[in-house]
């Protein structure tokens, strides 16, 4: 099969033809109809995350299934599904009380050296990053990752509920536990950032402040449910949030991955508020927090969030309902369709901040 293999860590992705084996066990083989650009592969894919090369990438994941593997209990050929990176086991403590995103054992989901390789190149083991490895034709992903959706819902919408979707708008719903009534300001405006809107939206806040650079995506937030835009590049924007709530949020969510972004997300904080970082940070980083002024008597929270508190199997036939209804969008997010030969001039143009995302629906 045609597949985007990075070979180096570059941030390259060569499209070339690899092996696929037949699913095993609870393995899901899925033709895949699309597959999202989501930023975190291209972070993981320029710096070293300790992933074995070389490596398949892509999470944001919709297709058919094609073929189970004889321990599958949830899907059958012809199912419509969308894949996460989520990875869980279901039996260890988190995965039984809900919080399948702290899973103890993802491991579980991927094949043991006894099972040989999912992926190959003449003979050499290629990684499928988080059991998904979507920029490719096909993908053998554990059923455990997957969710079935509803036929009406088009491929590539249904690919960005596999992580932009559930990590923006969970974040608000089920990290932030936004209720009727708070104050939301959010710090960069693409994919994830729009979703923290919706879901912001959805949760009944009475305001939603996007921050951005580019002055060019306040109409596009607005449509989302923002109330207010403030551009990061013309004046100090924790002052303008200041003013605009006399004091602050209740939640400011970071969605870029920056150290200076995380920080003002903190002091966007008012008194009892929290700060919640979404965005992927390089290996290594950290960031200042005034323990004194900022934690002990501002008390604010400041709480990482991972694919925005979600479980899948819930959360992705919610979100997919909600747009089948006309009450969440997502067509808005898909700036283009791509061919999978045009990967690495579409991640360039993702790196400009001008665009929401980009689908692979062709290869």
């Amino acid at each position: 099969m045609k597949a985007a293999v990075l070979n180096a860590s570059n941030g390259i992705f060569d499209v070339e033809d690899i092996q696929i084996d037949q699913p095993k066990g609870r393995e899901v083989l899925v033709e895949v109809k699309a597959s999202g650009l989501c930023h975190s592969d291209l972070h993981m894919a320029e710096s070293d995350f300790g992933v074995p090369l070389p490596a398949v990438f892509g999470h944001e994941l919709a297709g058919v299934v094609k073929g189970i593997g004889p321990d599958v209990r949830e899907f059958n050929i012809g199912d419509h599904v969308v894949g996460s990176l989520i990875q869980y086991c279901g039996h260890c403590e988190a995965c039984i009380s809900g919080r399948t995103y702290q899973c103890e054992h993802p491991e579980e989901t991927l094949r043991d050296a006894a099972q040989g390789q999912r992926l190959s190149r003449d003979g050499q083991a290629v990684t499928p990053v988080f059991g998904t490895s979507a920029f490719a034709e096909y993908s053998l992903v554990h059923e455990n990752q997957l969710v079935k959706v509803p036929d009406a819902l088009p491929f590539p919408q249904a690919a960005i509920l596999g992580c932009g979707c559930v990590t923006g708008a969970g974040a608000a719903i089920n990290t932030a536990n936004v209720k009727p009534g708070d104050t939301v300001a959010v710090i960069g405006v693409g994919g994830v950032g729009l979703n923290v809107i919706s879901g912001a939206r959805l949760a009944g806040a009475s305001r939603i402040i996007a921050i951005d650079m580019q002055p060019a995506k306040e109409a596009l937030a607005r449509k989302f449910g923002a109330t207010d835009f403030i551009d990061a590049g013309a004046g100090n924007a924790v002052e303008r949030v200041q003013q605009l709530t006399e004091g602050g949020v209740d939640h400011a969510f970071e969605v870029i991955g920056l150290k200076a972004t995380s920080e003002q997300a903190i002091k966007m904080a008012r008194k009892g508020g929290g700060a919640f970082l979404i965005g992927v940070h390089k290996p290594g980083s950290s960031i200042s927090v005034d323990v004194l002024g900022d934690l002990l008597l501002n008390q604010v929270t400041v709480k990482g969030v991972y694919m925005g508190s979600t479980n899948i199997k819930h959360d992705i036939p919610m979100y997919a309902d909600l747009y089948l209804q006309g009450r969440f969008n997502l067509d808005d997010l898909i700036s283009k369709e791509i061919n999978i030969a045009q990967i690495n001039e579409a991640y360039e143009e993702l790196k400009t901040g001008k665009i929401a995302r980009s689908i692979i629906t062709s290869f």
